[in-house]
C-alpha cells in the first residue's frame, strides 16, 4: 500500500458527508492510514476552505470523494406524490409544506471541481457512482491522482476497470450510507462483502479494496486473506471526537437501535443503509413515492430539523453498516490502531 497509495498501514477511512470534515481525514492521514473527505455537498468555495485546513493538519496523503451520478430531471408530479406522503408530518410539526425549496442536494464531479483537484493536487481522488465522463477522469489523473471508485457487482469493477479506474473499490451489502450502484438498479444483485469481493479480485486486474461490514482487525485480515489490498471502514469511525456525528445520531449508534438497520431511498431517494427509526417504520424503508436521487432529500429536510430541535432522530439518516461492534468513543487514531491486523 506503500508503492500504490503511499499510505503505511491497510486502512482506508470511508467518507462520510453529513458526519465528518477535514479533522477526521486528517487525524486518519496522520495515524498511517488514508483519510477521506467527502466533497459531493461542498461548494467549491467551502471545498477550498476543507483542503487548506486538512492540508495544515496533515502532511500525508489523502482522499478527496465525489460522487459521478447524473443529475435527474425534476419532475413536479413525482414531487408532489413525496409531498403528499409526508404530509401527515408536516401538519404534525407545523410545517407549510409551500415554504419548503427544492433543491439539488448534492452535485456530480464537474468542470469546477475539477479545477479545484488540479490546484490542490491530492494524492487519491474516488468516486461514487461510476466515473465522470472521461475529459474529467483525465484531468484527475494528469493531475497526479490515483482514481478509485466504488462497484457493488462484478460488472461495474470491470466497466471501473475499462474507464480508467486504478482500484476499485469493492462495497458489500453491509456497509453503512449510500450504496455505490450505478450499472442497474436491481437491489437483488447486491451481495455481502465476502462475497463480492473474491469474484471481483478474480475479475479484474487492478487492486481492489474490501468495503462493508469491517469493524475490526479481524475483519481487516479476512479481507486481506481474499485478495484486498486495504479495507475501507466508516462505521467504527463514527463516535470519534473528530467526526461531527450529531448527538441524536450519536446515541442511535450507542443503542441497542444500531443492531437493526436497513436500506432506505427516503432521505435523499438513493438506496442507502441507515439505523431504522420512525420514518422507515412507518413509511417503510423503500417508498416507491420517493423522487429519484438525490431530490428526496429537499421535502423531507424539515422534518429532520423539527424532530432534532426537540432531540429526535425520528426523521434523521442515521448512516450506519450492519457491524457497528468497533464503533467505540475513541480517537480516530486509536481506531486505526485497533483495525490493523
Amino acid at each position: 500500500m506503500k508503492d500504490f497509495l503511499g499510505i503505511q498501514l491497510p486502512i482506508i477511512q470511508a467518507p462520510m458527508a453529513g458526519v465528518q470534515d477535514h479533522r477526521l481525514a486528517a487525524a486518519v492521514s496522520n495515524a498511517g492510514g488514508l483519510g477521506s473527505l467527502p466533497c459531493a455537498m461542498l461548494s467549491p468555495e467551502a471545498l477550498r476552505s476543507e483542503l487548506d485546513a486538512l492540508k495544515a493538519a496533515t502532511d500525508r496523503p489523502f482522499n478527496l470523494n465525489f460522487f459521478a451520478h447524473t443529475p435527474p430531471t425534476p419532475d413536479t408530479d413525482s414531487e408532489r406524490r413525496w409531498r403528499q406522503a409526508l404530509a401527515p408530518y408536516y401538519r404534525e410539526f407545523g410545517i407549510d409544506p409551500d415554504s419548503i425549496t427544492s433543491g439539488p442536494g448534492r452535485m456530480p464531479f464537474n468542470e469546477e471541481t475539477a479545477a479545484v483537484v488540479e490546484e490542490f493536487r491530492p494524492a487519491v481522488i474516488s468516486f461514487h457512482f461510476g466515473l465522470p465522463e472521461p475529459a474529467l477522469v483525465e484531468r484527475v489523473r494528469k493531475a497526479g491522482a490515483r482514481i478509485l471508485s466504488t462497484a457493488t457487482t462484478v460488472e461495474e469493477a470491470l466497466w471501473l476497470e475499462e474507464h480508467g479506474a486504478d482500484a476499485i473499490i469493492a462495497q458489500g451489502l453491509e456497509a453503512g450510507g449510500h450504496r455505490g450502484i450505478f450499472l442497474t438498479k436491481d437491489m437483488t444483485t447486491q451481495m455481502g462483502t465476502f462475497a463480492l469481493l473474491p469474484q471481483i479480485v478474480a475479475a479484474v486486474k487492478i487492486p481492489v479494496i474490501a468495503a462493508g461490514g469491517i469493524a475490526d482487525a479481524r475483519g481487516v485480515k479476512a479481507a486481506l486473506d481474499l485478495g484486498a489490498v486495504a479495507a475501507q471502514v466508516g462505521t467504527a469511525f463514527l463516535l470519534c471526537p473528530e467526526a461531527t456525528t450529531k448527538p441524536v445520531h450519536r446515541e442511535a449508534l450507542k443503542s441497542r437501535q444500531a443492531r437493526h438497520t436497513a436500506m432506505t431511498n427516503l432521505f435523499s431517494g438513493g438506496p442507502a443503509r441507515g439505523i431504522v427509526n420512525r420514518v422507515m417504520r412507518e413509511l417503510g424503508p423503500i417508498s416507491p413515492e420517493a423522487p429519484e436521487f438525490p431530490l428526496a432529500t429537499s421535502a423531507i429536510a424539515p422534518l429532520r430539523a423539527a424532530a432534532e430541535a426537540t432531540c429526535s432522530g425520528d426523521f434523521s439518516p442515521l448512516w450506519c453498516g450492519q457491524n457497528a461492534s468497533g464503533c467505540r468513543e475513541h480517537s480516530a487514531a486509536e481506531i486505526v490502531e485497533r483495525l490493523v491486523p
